[in-house]
Protein backbone atom coordinates (compact mmCIF):
# COMPACT_ATOMS: atom_id res chain seq x y z
CA UNK A 1 0.00 0.00 0.00
CA UNK A 2 1.78 3.10 -1.37
CA UNK A 3 2.14 6.13 1.21
CA UNK A 4 0.11 8.10 -1.35
CA UNK A 5 -3.07 6.44 -0.13
CA UNK A 6 -2.19 6.80 3.03
CA UNK A 7 -3.19 10.91 3.19
CA UNK A 8 -5.20 11.08 -0.19
CA UNK A 9 -8.46 10.72 1.36
CA UNK A 10 -10.54 14.10 1.50
CA UNK A 11 -13.60 15.97 3.36
CA UNK A 12 -16.05 13.88 2.09
CA UNK A 13 -14.56 10.74 4.30
CA UNK A 14 -13.23 12.92 6.82
CA UNK A 15 -16.67 12.16 9.23
CA UNK A 16 -16.28 8.15 8.26
CA UNK A 17 -12.88 8.53 9.60
CA UNK A 18 -13.20 9.83 12.93
CA UNK A 19 -15.57 7.80 13.68
CA UNK A 20 -13.43 4.59 12.75
CA UNK A 21 -10.58 6.61 14.95
CA UNK A 22 -12.83 6.99 18.07
CA UNK A 23 -14.42 3.73 18.24
CA UNK A 24 -10.56 2.26 17.40
CA UNK A 25 -9.31 4.48 20.31
CA UNK A 26 -11.64 2.91 22.83
CA UNK A 27 -11.14 -0.67 21.72
CA UNK A 28 -7.06 -0.41 21.83
CA UNK A 29 -6.86 1.26 24.88
CA UNK A 30 -4.01 -0.18 26.90
CA UNK A 31 -3.03 -2.22 23.95
CA UNK A 32 0.64 -2.35 22.35
CA UNK A 33 1.22 1.08 20.64
CA UNK A 34 2.38 -1.12 17.57
CA UNK A 35 -1.13 -2.80 16.97
CA UNK A 36 -3.12 0.47 16.55
CA UNK A 37 -3.49 2.96 13.66
CA UNK A 38 -3.12 6.41 15.09
CA UNK A 39 -4.44 9.30 13.12
CA UNK A 40 -2.65 12.20 11.91
CA UNK A 41 -4.01 15.17 10.41
CA UNK A 42 -2.28 18.13 8.12
CA UNK A 43 -2.70 21.52 9.50
CA UNK A 44 -1.43 24.65 7.54
CA UNK A 45 -1.35 28.92 7.67
CA UNK A 46 -3.81 29.16 5.25
CA UNK A 47 -3.07 32.68 4.68
CA UNK A 48 0.37 31.53 3.78
CA UNK A 49 0.06 28.07 2.01
CA UNK A 50 -2.70 26.54 0.15
CA UNK A 51 -5.65 25.23 1.90
CA UNK A 52 -4.72 21.56 3.04
CA UNK A 53 -8.42 19.04 2.10
CA UNK A 54 -9.43 18.63 5.51
CA UNK A 55 -8.65 15.34 6.27
CA UNK A 56 -7.28 12.74 9.49
CA UNK A 57 -4.92 10.19 7.68
CA UNK A 58 -4.03 6.72 9.08
CA UNK A 59 -0.30 6.72 9.83
CA UNK A 60 0.75 3.20 11.22
CA UNK A 61 3.01 3.91 15.00
CA UNK A 62 6.02 3.06 14.88
CA UNK A 63 7.63 0.53 17.53
CA UNK A 64 10.89 1.83 19.08
CA UNK A 65 12.40 -1.22 17.53
CA UNK A 66 10.77 -4.36 15.32
CA UNK A 67 10.68 -6.76 17.92
CA UNK A 68 8.28 -6.71 21.43
CA UNK A 69 10.91 -8.07 22.90
CA UNK A 70 13.63 -5.06 22.15
CA UNK A 71 10.72 -2.48 22.61
CA UNK A 72 9.98 -3.72 25.86
CA UNK A 73 13.60 -3.32 27.20
CA UNK A 74 13.89 0.39 25.82
CA UNK A 75 10.89 0.84 27.68
CA UNK A 76 12.79 0.28 30.95
CA UNK A 77 14.48 3.73 30.60
CA UNK A 78 13.51 6.02 33.28
CA UNK A 79 11.36 8.62 32.11
CA UNK A 80 11.65 12.46 33.35
CA UNK A 81 9.76 15.33 32.16
CA UNK A 82 11.20 17.34 30.24
CA UNK A 83 10.99 21.55 29.24
CA UNK A 84 12.70 22.27 26.08
CA UNK A 85 12.90 26.02 25.39
CA UNK A 86 12.36 25.99 21.26
CA UNK A 87 14.10 29.09 20.32
CA UNK A 88 13.93 31.31 17.48
CA UNK A 89 15.65 30.04 14.18
CA UNK A 90 18.26 28.06 15.72
CA UNK A 91 17.65 24.24 14.77
CA UNK A 92 14.83 23.83 17.16
CA UNK A 93 12.25 21.97 14.62
CA UNK A 94 14.67 19.25 14.62
CA UNK A 95 15.36 18.95 18.29
CA UNK A 96 11.30 19.02 18.85
CA UNK A 97 10.80 16.87 16.58
CA UNK A 98 13.41 14.40 18.52
CA UNK A 99 11.27 15.06 21.26
CA UNK A 100 7.95 14.82 20.31
CA UNK A 101 8.63 11.00 19.01
CA UNK A 102 10.04 10.22 22.20
CA UNK A 103 6.93 11.38 23.67
CA UNK A 104 4.37 9.75 21.52
CA UNK A 105 6.32 6.25 21.95
CA UNK A 106 6.38 6.36 25.57
CA UNK A 107 2.65 8.30 25.39
CA UNK A 108 4.08 11.16 27.53
CA UNK A 109 1.20 13.85 28.26
CA UNK A 110 2.22 16.93 26.34
CA UNK A 111 2.24 20.56 27.82
CA UNK A 112 0.56 22.04 24.95
CA UNK A 113 -0.50 25.71 24.68
CA UNK A 114 -4.47 26.42 24.82
CA UNK A 115 -5.38 25.56 21.04
CA UNK A 116 -2.60 27.09 18.76
CA UNK A 117 1.10 26.39 18.51
CA UNK A 118 2.75 28.63 20.79
CA UNK A 119 2.27 30.04 24.66
CA UNK A 120 0.92 33.20 23.46
CA UNK A 121 4.54 34.66 21.99
CA UNK A 122 5.61 37.20 22.90
CA UNK A 123 4.38 37.58 26.26
CA UNK A 124 6.14 35.89 28.81
CA UNK A 125 5.15 32.20 30.10
CA UNK A 126 2.53 31.85 31.91
CA UNK A 127 0.43 28.88 33.31
CA UNK A 128 -2.63 30.24 32.29
CA UNK A 129 -1.03 29.39 28.39
CA UNK A 130 -1.25 25.78 29.03
CA UNK A 131 -4.23 23.36 28.01
CA UNK A 132 -5.50 21.45 30.91
CA UNK A 133 -3.93 18.32 31.57
CA UNK A 134 -5.96 15.21 30.63
CA UNK A 135 -8.36 13.22 32.83
CA UNK A 136 -6.22 10.65 32.59
CA UNK A 137 -2.70 11.90 33.88
CA UNK A 138 -1.17 12.74 36.98
CA UNK A 139 1.21 15.41 35.37
CA UNK A 140 2.74 16.72 31.94
CA UNK A 141 5.50 15.31 30.88
CA UNK A 142 6.98 17.16 27.87
CA UNK A 143 7.07 20.99 27.33
CA UNK A 144 8.50 21.89 24.01
CA UNK A 145 6.31 24.66 22.03
CA UNK A 146 7.76 28.30 21.39
CA UNK A 147 7.44 30.46 24.64
CA UNK A 148 9.12 33.34 26.25
CA UNK A 149 10.53 32.09 29.30
CA UNK A 150 9.40 32.87 33.12
CA UNK A 151 11.34 29.83 35.19
CA UNK A 152 8.63 30.48 38.12
CA UNK A 153 5.80 30.29 35.64
CA UNK A 154 6.87 27.12 33.90
CA UNK A 155 8.18 25.37 36.85
CA UNK A 156 4.87 25.70 38.10
CA UNK A 157 3.60 23.77 35.32
CA UNK A 158 6.09 20.87 35.31
CA UNK A 159 7.17 18.95 38.04
CA UNK A 160 9.94 18.69 40.29
CA UNK A 161 12.50 16.82 38.99
CA UNK A 162 11.87 18.38 35.04
CA UNK A 163 14.96 18.16 33.53
CA UNK A 164 15.28 21.93 31.41
CA UNK A 165 17.13 22.01 27.70
CA UNK A 166 17.63 24.70 25.07
CA UNK A 167 19.45 25.23 22.20
CA UNK A 168 21.72 28.31 20.69
CA UNK A 169 23.00 29.22 17.74
CA UNK A 170 26.31 31.31 16.41
CA UNK A 171 24.41 34.41 17.05
CA UNK A 172 25.10 36.10 13.57
CA UNK A 173 23.68 32.88 11.65
CA UNK A 174 20.61 33.43 13.98
CA UNK A 175 20.02 36.79 13.27
CA UNK A 176 20.33 36.70 9.74
CA UNK A 177 17.73 33.71 9.79
CA UNK A 178 15.28 35.28 11.93
CA UNK A 179 15.55 38.68 9.33
CA UNK A 180 14.83 36.55 6.46
CA UNK A 181 12.23 34.32 8.07
CA UNK A 182 10.47 37.02 10.18
CA UNK A 183 11.04 39.99 7.52
CA UNK A 184 7.09 40.40 7.01
CA UNK A 185 5.63 39.85 10.33
CA UNK A 186 8.83 42.01 12.73
CA UNK A 187 7.58 45.29 12.60
CA UNK A 188 11.34 46.83 12.68
CA UNK A 189 11.81 44.28 9.93
CA UNK A 190 9.26 45.05 7.67
CA UNK A 191 9.85 48.57 8.05
CA UNK A 192 13.35 47.99 6.97
CA UNK A 193 11.80 46.19 3.93
CA UNK A 194 10.04 48.99 2.93
CA UNK A 195 12.56 51.25 2.97
CA UNK A 196 15.06 48.84 1.19
CA UNK A 197 12.06 48.76 -1.46
CA UNK A 198 12.21 52.75 -2.37
CA UNK A 199 16.20 52.71 -2.05
CA UNK A 200 16.80 49.80 -4.26
CA UNK A 201 18.64 47.62 -1.82
CA UNK A 202 18.23 44.39 0.47
CA UNK A 203 16.26 44.56 3.30
CA UNK A 204 18.65 43.22 6.02
CA UNK A 205 21.22 45.82 4.63
CA UNK A 206 19.05 48.64 5.11
CA UNK A 207 18.12 47.70 8.79
CA UNK A 208 22.10 46.90 9.71
CA UNK A 209 22.85 50.77 7.79
CA UNK A 210 20.52 51.82 10.62
CA UNK A 211 18.72 49.54 12.98
CA UNK A 212 17.68 52.50 15.41
CA UNK A 213 15.70 54.10 12.79
CA UNK A 214 13.19 51.04 12.31
CA UNK A 215 12.97 49.68 15.92
CA UNK A 216 10.89 50.39 18.53
CA UNK A 217 11.79 48.86 21.60
CA UNK A 218 8.44 49.29 22.91
CA UNK A 219 6.37 47.92 20.44
CA UNK A 220 5.83 43.99 21.39
CA UNK A 221 5.88 42.43 18.32
CA UNK A 222 9.79 43.77 18.24
CA UNK A 223 11.28 41.21 20.71
CA UNK A 224 12.88 39.37 17.72
CA UNK A 225 14.27 42.56 16.51
CA UNK A 226 17.49 43.00 18.51
CA UNK A 227 19.27 39.66 20.60
CA UNK A 228 16.51 37.31 20.08
CA UNK A 229 17.99 34.33 21.73
CA UNK A 230 18.44 36.51 25.04
CA UNK A 231 14.75 37.48 24.58
CA UNK A 232 12.94 33.74 24.03
CA UNK A 233 14.97 32.80 27.41
CA UNK A 234 13.70 35.79 28.77
CA UNK A 235 16.22 38.21 29.80
CA UNK A 236 16.29 41.82 28.88
CA UNK A 237 17.38 42.16 25.28
CA UNK A 238 17.74 45.54 24.82
CA UNK A 239 20.82 47.06 26.35
CA UNK A 240 22.88 45.37 28.96
CA UNK A 241 22.48 46.13 32.47
CA UNK A 242 23.37 44.83 36.20
CA UNK A 243 21.36 42.10 36.51
CA UNK A 244 22.58 40.17 34.09
CA UNK A 245 25.37 38.07 35.49
CA UNK A 246 22.63 37.02 38.21
CA UNK A 247 20.43 36.46 35.39
CA UNK A 248 22.80 34.13 33.57
CA UNK A 249 24.08 32.38 36.90
CA UNK A 250 20.36 31.21 37.15
CA UNK A 251 19.85 30.47 33.94
CA UNK A 252 23.10 28.35 34.24
CA UNK A 253 21.74 26.30 37.10
CA UNK A 254 17.85 25.76 35.33
CA UNK A 255 19.49 24.45 32.35
CA UNK A 256 20.23 20.55 32.63
CA UNK A 257 21.63 21.35 29.17
CA UNK A 258 22.13 24.28 26.60
CA UNK A 259 22.87 22.59 23.24
CA UNK A 260 24.96 24.33 20.68
CA UNK A 261 23.99 24.29 17.19
CA UNK A 262 27.26 24.58 15.91
CA UNK A 263 28.32 21.07 17.55
CA UNK A 264 24.96 19.63 17.00
CA UNK A 265 25.76 15.97 16.83
CA UNK A 266 27.83 16.05 19.99
CA UNK A 267 24.63 18.23 21.73
CA UNK A 268 22.34 15.17 20.90
CA UNK A 269 25.08 12.66 22.69
CA UNK A 270 25.05 14.82 26.10
CA UNK A 271 21.06 15.12 25.39
CA UNK A 272 20.86 11.15 25.08
CA UNK A 273 23.40 10.70 28.26
CA UNK A 274 21.08 12.82 30.17
CA UNK A 275 17.77 11.19 29.30
CA UNK A 276 18.90 7.63 28.65
CA UNK A 277 18.49 8.10 24.84
CA UNK A 278 19.86 6.00 22.30
CA UNK A 279 21.60 6.56 18.58
CA UNK A 280 18.26 5.62 16.94
CA UNK A 281 15.62 7.49 19.07
CA UNK A 282 18.99 10.62 18.69
CA UNK A 283 18.85 10.11 14.81
CA UNK A 284 17.69 13.39 12.51
CA UNK A 285 16.77 15.13 9.52
CA UNK A 286 17.22 18.54 9.82
CA UNK A 287 13.49 20.50 9.81
CA UNK A 288 12.77 23.44 8.38
CA UNK A 289 15.51 24.28 6.40
CA UNK A 290 15.25 27.18 3.99
CA UNK A 291 16.27 27.35 0.20
CA UNK A 292 19.38 28.25 -0.30
CA UNK A 293 17.62 31.31 -2.50
CA UNK A 294 16.55 32.40 0.55
CA UNK A 295 19.74 33.04 2.54
CA UNK A 296 21.66 36.14 2.75
CA UNK A 297 25.18 35.68 2.33
CA UNK A 298 26.66 38.54 4.60
CA UNK A 299 30.09 39.78 3.94
CA UNK A 300 32.87 41.07 7.26
CA UNK A 301 30.80 44.34 7.16
CA UNK A 302 27.47 43.58 7.38
CA UNK A 303 28.73 40.33 10.07
CA UNK A 304 30.04 42.96 12.08
CA UNK A 305 27.05 44.98 12.18
CA UNK A 306 25.03 42.16 13.13
CA UNK A 307 27.62 41.36 16.10
CA UNK A 308 27.35 45.17 17.08
CA UNK A 309 23.53 44.65 17.11
CA UNK A 310 23.28 41.16 18.72
CA UNK A 311 26.01 41.61 21.59
CA UNK A 312 23.96 40.82 24.48
CA UNK A 313 23.29 37.13 22.07
CA UNK A 314 27.49 36.80 21.80
CA UNK A 315 27.34 37.38 25.48
CA UNK A 316 24.42 34.65 26.01
CA UNK A 317 26.06 32.12 23.65
CA UNK A 318 30.13 33.01 24.23
CA UNK A 319 28.97 31.93 28.19
CA UNK A 320 26.90 28.85 27.46
CA UNK A 321 29.32 27.52 24.67
CA UNK A 322 32.15 27.27 27.77
CA UNK A 323 29.71 25.78 30.00
CA UNK A 324 28.94 23.26 27.12
CA UNK A 325 32.86 22.19 26.68
CA UNK A 326 33.03 22.14 30.58
CA UNK A 327 30.06 19.33 30.43
CA UNK A 328 31.65 17.52 27.63
CA UNK A 329 35.06 17.49 29.30
CA UNK A 330 32.84 16.01 32.09
CA UNK A 331 31.34 13.57 29.06
CA UNK A 332 34.95 12.82 27.86
CA UNK A 333 36.13 14.12 24.57
CA UNK A 334 37.25 10.91 23.33
CA UNK A 335 33.83 9.52 24.25
CA UNK A 336 31.97 12.26 22.80
CA UNK A 337 33.90 12.24 19.32
CA UNK A 338 33.47 8.00 19.30
CA UNK A 339 29.20 8.99 20.31
CA UNK A 340 29.25 11.65 17.79
CA UNK A 341 30.50 9.74 14.65
CA UNK A 342 28.00 6.82 15.94
CA UNK A 343 25.35 8.86 15.86
CA UNK A 344 26.25 9.93 12.63
CA UNK A 345 26.52 6.63 10.82
CA UNK A 346 22.97 5.79 12.44
CA UNK A 347 21.42 9.15 10.95
CA UNK A 348 23.01 8.22 7.74
CA UNK A 349 21.69 4.90 7.90
CA UNK A 350 18.05 5.86 8.37
CA UNK A 351 17.94 8.76 5.86
CA UNK A 352 19.07 5.89 3.32
CA UNK A 353 16.13 4.35 4.56
CA UNK A 354 13.60 6.72 4.53
CA UNK A 355 14.29 9.73 2.40
CA UNK A 356 14.27 9.65 -1.38
CA UNK A 357 14.62 12.96 -1.84
CA UNK A 358 15.77 16.07 -0.06
CA UNK A 359 15.77 19.83 -0.32
CA UNK A 360 12.38 19.48 -1.91
CA UNK A 361 10.48 22.86 -3.07
CA UNK A 362 7.02 23.22 -1.29
CA UNK A 363 5.16 22.74 -4.36
CA UNK A 364 6.49 18.83 -4.77
CA UNK A 365 5.42 17.95 -1.35
CA UNK A 366 2.58 16.61 -0.23
CA UNK A 367 0.20 18.34 2.31
CA UNK A 368 1.32 16.29 4.94
CA UNK A 369 5.09 17.02 4.68
CA UNK A 370 4.99 20.63 3.29
CA UNK A 371 6.15 23.28 6.04
CA UNK A 372 4.92 25.83 6.60
CA UNK A 373 6.12 28.55 4.05
CA UNK A 374 6.36 32.71 5.01
CA UNK A 375 5.75 35.44 2.37
CA UNK A 376 9.54 35.98 2.84
CA UNK A 377 11.29 32.70 2.50
CA UNK A 378 10.95 28.78 1.14
CA UNK A 379 11.11 26.06 3.46
CA UNK A 380 12.10 22.56 2.04
CA UNK A 381 11.14 19.50 3.06
CA UNK A 382 11.46 15.53 2.50
CA UNK A 383 9.66 13.14 0.22
CA UNK A 384 9.43 9.84 2.22
CA UNK A 385 10.44 6.75 0.05
CA UNK A 386 8.14 4.34 -1.39
CA UNK A 387 7.72 0.70 -1.28
CA UNK A 388 8.13 0.78 2.64
CA UNK A 389 6.65 -1.88 5.24
CA UNK A 390 3.98 0.13 7.45
CA UNK A 391 6.14 0.38 10.15
CA UNK A 392 8.87 1.76 8.40
CA UNK A 393 6.72 4.43 7.25
CA UNK A 394 5.14 5.21 10.54
CA UNK A 395 8.88 6.12 11.35
CA UNK A 396 10.10 7.35 8.73
CA UNK A 397 7.31 10.03 8.20
CA UNK A 398 7.32 10.91 11.35
CA UNK A 399 11.15 11.61 10.92
CA UNK A 400 10.11 14.21 8.64
CA UNK A 401 6.97 15.60 9.79
CA UNK A 402 7.14 19.71 9.67
CA UNK A 403 6.14 20.84 13.00
CA UNK A 404 2.67 22.46 12.58
CA UNK A 405 1.25 18.81 11.17
CA UNK A 406 2.82 17.19 13.95
CA UNK A 407 2.70 19.25 16.68
CA UNK A 408 -1.55 18.97 15.80
CA UNK A 409 -1.36 15.33 15.42
CA UNK A 410 -0.10 14.96 18.60
CA UNK A 411 -3.02 17.70 19.94
CA UNK A 412 -5.78 15.74 18.21
CA UNK A 413 -4.54 12.16 19.38
CA UNK A 414 -4.15 13.94 23.41
CA UNK A 415 -7.26 16.01 23.75
CA UNK A 416 -9.89 14.06 20.62
CA UNK A 417 -10.01 18.02 19.50
CA UNK A 418 -8.59 19.62 16.42
CA UNK A 419 -6.21 22.69 16.76
CA UNK A 420 -7.46 26.29 15.00
CA UNK A 421 -5.16 27.27 12.38
CA UNK A 422 -1.72 29.27 13.52
CA UNK A 423 1.75 29.90 12.38
CA UNK A 424 4.11 28.48 14.16
CA UNK A 425 7.29 30.42 13.72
Amino acid sequence: MGLRWLWRHRASALLAALLIFLLLTLLATHSLQNNRTHELRPTSDRRSQRKAAEKHTPIPHQPAKHTPTARAERRRRAQVPVVFLKTHRTGSSTVQNILFRLGERESATFAFPHRTYQFNYPDRFRVAFVDELPEASSQFDLLCSHMRLDLPQVRKVMPENTVFITLLRDPIETFESVFRYHTSTVPAFLSARRAAASEGKPALKAFLDSPETFWDPKEPGNGLAKNPMSFDMGLNNQKWNGSWPEDLAQLEEAFHLVMIAEHFDESLVLLGALLGLEHEDLAYLRLNARAKNSVTELDENMRAKVRSWNVLDTLLYDFFAQVFWEKAGQFGLDRLKAEAEKLRESTERIRRRCVSRESVPPAELEDLLRPRQTESVTVVGFEVRGNLSLQDQGFCVRMMLPELQYHSHLYFKQYGRDMRAAPAD
